[in-house]
Order: structure tokens, then C-alpha cells, then sequence
């Protein structure tokens, strides 16, 4: 009952952007500009204040990375192999998929649901970091390499796939709080407690995004395809479950580590899936159905992963 009742917070804030959006009390279409302000400004803002005072020997647990990028790595071959199975022959269709099964929705979801859960977010940002500069840049390089009609030498593709990684707002606040930590540069109280009050605000503003962006998508299980439900499947459910076996039996994590990296693997498909399927123009509707319908899956799941860390704890 102790896990359930903090999922309270997350559902009013997530559960209200839903009603409000169905009852057109505020248009569906604005989740965007709600959800920019949490990812561009108030997420940043909340990871820099935190990992700048943090005990960065607590904060990356080399062990439990790395078991979650061997899991990750694993997955990445596993989602391969189906999607060839299934047909899908083109590099860029295949990354797109392994996109969506095996990288999370980590700013929008998992840092305000560990915010809400947990009370911290710190496990969150090196998995984070992990996924925009080598998950994201991988992704990001196949699409560039494989786009009919651009200009440039491979190498200038890569270079500008790299700069684009590393400039995101995330990742900026991210690096500029671990040198202002390794530095040990000593901000002023003032300007830490105002990146703590705009970031505070990013755990609810971000679920009610998400409401309001599900509120006005109508979602709806009828149309769902064989391939999405296996890809939803996969990442809602057996992630998690690989990350465990991978990280527990292969590499000896334990304890909260364990926990929140299982927790972490169950978040939904990222928004930036849909983003670089415009961009590139591979994939756009299975994209925009895998973030919204991989999104409900995973909040109606949360409760169930959440008995399973109260009982393992």
C-alpha cells in the first residue's frame, strides 16, 4: 500500500492532463509547449542543481551501468533479429524499432516518476547519459549515413550527429553539473535554490504534458498492429525483466541499484522516437502509435513494478 500510495501524485498530475484535454478545457495541442518548457528548461535545471551537489562516487555505480548497457546491448541484438524476422530490411526501419524497445523516455517520464516515487531522480542521469551519447548517437548516425539526397563526407555526417547529441539541453545540464561537482566550485545558495524551485516544477508539468498529449490522442487498442504489440511487449515487460537477469546474475548488482535500473527499463518508448521519424521520414505512424500506447502501458504497469521493489526491498 506504501509503494501505491505514492503513485498517487503521479496520476493526479498525469490523470488531470487526460480529463482536461477529452473535456477540451485546455487544448490537447498545447502538451507540446508544456512539455518543452519541462525538457528544454525546468528538467535541465533540476538535473544540473542535483548532480552539481551530489556524491558523484554514489551517483555512477560503474558495476550497475555497465550491467544495464550489457542488457541494453543484448536487447539491441534481440530487436535486430525480429525485426528481420519480420521483414523489415532497411538499416534506418531497424534502428527506429531498436529505438523504441530498448531506449527510454527518460526526461519526460522517468525523472518525474522517480521524483514522485523516490524523492530523487540521481539514478536516472547516468542511465540518461548513456542513451543520448551512445544509444542516441548511434541512432542518430545510421539516420544521417542512410538519408537519401544529403550532402557531406560520412565523417561530417557523424560529426554533425555527435554535436547535435552532446548540445542537447539534458546533457549540457548534466556535464556542466558534474565539472561544477568535480571542481568543487561552490554556488551560491541563491542560485541553487532557484534551479531547485524551477526544477521542481518539471516532475508535474511533464505527467500533465503527457496527460494532455494521450487526452487528445484518442488512444484506443483498436488498429494496434502484431509488430506494435510485440515492440510494446518487449519494452514494458521483458527489458525490465532482461535488465534484472543481466545486471543481478551476470554482474553482482543488488540492493537499490537493482531496483530503480529494472524501474528504469519499464519507462515507455521516448518522445524524441516520434521526432526522429519526422525528421527522417522513416516509420512516422508506428512511431507516434509505440510512444502513446508504450506511454499508457507503462503508467498501468507502474503499479505493478513498484509491489515488486516494495517486496524485493
Amino acid at each position: 500500500m506504501e509503494a501505491l500510495e505514492k503513485l498517487v501524485p503521479v496520476l493526479l498530475a498525469f490523470g488531470g492532463g487526460i480529463v482536461l484535454a477529452r473535456r477540451k478545457v485546455v487544448p490537447a495541442e498545447s502538451s507540446k509547449v508544456f512539455a518543452d518548457y519541462a525538457f528544454l528548461f525546468a528538467v535541465p535545471c533540476y538535473l544540473f542543481g542535483n548532480i552539481s551537489t551530489s556524491d558523484l562516487s554514489r551517483l555512477f555505480d560503474w558495476r550497475a551501468l555497465t550491467g544495464y548497457a550489457a542488457a541494453a546491448a543484448l536487447a539491441v541484438v534481440l530487436i535486430g533479429v525480429f525485426a528481420r524476422m519480420l521483414g523489415v530490411r532497411g538499416p534506418r526501419e531497424v534502428a527506429l524499432r531498436i529505438m523504441a524497445a530498448v531506449q527510454v523516455n527518460t526526461a519526460i517520464f522517468a525523472v518525474p516518476v522517480f521524483i514522485m516515487l523516490f524523492g530523487n531522480a540521481a539514478p536516472v542521469f547516468p542511465v540518461l547519459l548513456f542513451q543520448v551519447c551512445v544509444l542516441s548517437l548511434v541512432i542518430v548516425s545510421i539516420m544521417e549515413l542512410g538519408r537519401p539526397g544529403s550532402s557531406g563526407s560520412p565523417a561530417r555526417k557523424l560529426r554533425t550527429a555527435l554535436v547535435a547529441s552532446l548540445l542537447t539541453p539534458v546533457v549540457v545540464a548534466c556535464n556542466a553539473g558534474i565539472v561544477v561537482n568535480l571542481l568543487s566550485l561552490h554556488l551560491p545558495r541563491t542560485v541553487l535554490d532557484s534551479f531547485a524551485f524551477v526544477g521542481d516544477s518539471a516532475s508535474p508539468v511533464a505527467l500533465f504534458a503527457l496527460g494532455l498529449h494521450l487526452g487528445g490522442a484518442g488512444l484506443t487498442l483498436r488498429g494496434t498492429t502484431r509488430e506494435e504489440m510485440w515492440l510494446i511487449s518487449f519494452k514494458c515487460v521483458a527489458f525490465p525483466l532482461l535488465t534484472y537477469a543481466v545486471c543481478r546474475f551476470g554482474f553482482g548488482v543488488g540492493g537499490d541499484w537493482l531496483h530503480h535500473l529494472v524501474v528504469i527499463a519499464a519507462m515507455p518508448a521516448p518522445q524524441n522516437l516520434f521526432v526522429f521519424a519526422q525528421r527522417y521520414k522513416v516509420s512516422v505512424d508506428l512511431s507516434a502509435a509505440l510512444v502513446v500506447k508504450s506511454s499508457a502501458v507503462a503508467l498501468a504497469l507502474l503499479p505493478l513494478w513498484m509491489q515488486w521493489v516494495a517486496h524485493a526491498g
